[in-house]
């Protein structure tokens, strides 16, 4: 677990006023809900960049919208939990919402993960991929979008091929 979801479970542990302070950050741009400052303030310390900044608030919410006490499973990516979830529901709506949120901007964003983790909410996220992949999403490159599209893809060809197997 990262330093910072490991922070927010210690904050969590202490009190849960925190998950619902965070939940109620997402109304919001990252990083500007004054109640969420004293949660997420203290870890980003030091860190003027303000990309980064916005990284952390946006993940903490989207940590306290989909944290579920007790859940297991392995930890997933954004793009493998989407193909779980359009092999498990059939739902064609899955792949379009997907490629609106690879296709964000960075305004854009904070609304499309929120859509995409509503969508997901049965699956275990790992949030320290996320974290990253926020982190990096104006990359020239596109390295996150890249890698997110990759574990989509590749779940829902290694699924496909599994099932034709199986027929065979």
């Amino acid at each position: 677990m990262s330093p910072f979801i490991e922070w927010l479970e210690g904050l969590n542990a202490k009190d849960t006023k925190v998950r619902a302070i965070l939940r109620r950050s997402l109304a919001f741009d990252p990083g500007s809900f004054p109640a969420a400052f004293p949660y997420i303030e203290p870890f980003v310390t030091g860190d003027d960049k303000d990309w980064y900044r916005k990284a952390h608030y946006l993940v903490a919410g989207l940590w306290a919208q989909h944290w579920r006490e007790g859940r297991t499973g392995p930890l997933l990516s954004v793009g493998r939990a989407g193909a779980e979830h359009q092999m498990k529901s059939g739902s064609t709506s899955t792949e379009r919402r997907f490629i609106a949120l690879l296709d964000a901007d960075q305004d854009q964003l904070s609304h499309r993960l929120r859509q995409m983790l509503a969508l997901v909410k049965e699956q275990a996220i790992d949030f320290e991929v996320l974290l990253k992949g926020v982190m990096y999403w104006n990359d020239d490159q596109k390295r996150t979008q890249n890698a997110w599209a990759r574990d989509f893809y590749r779940s829902l060809s290694t699924e496909t091929n599994s099932t034709k197997e199986k027929k065979e």
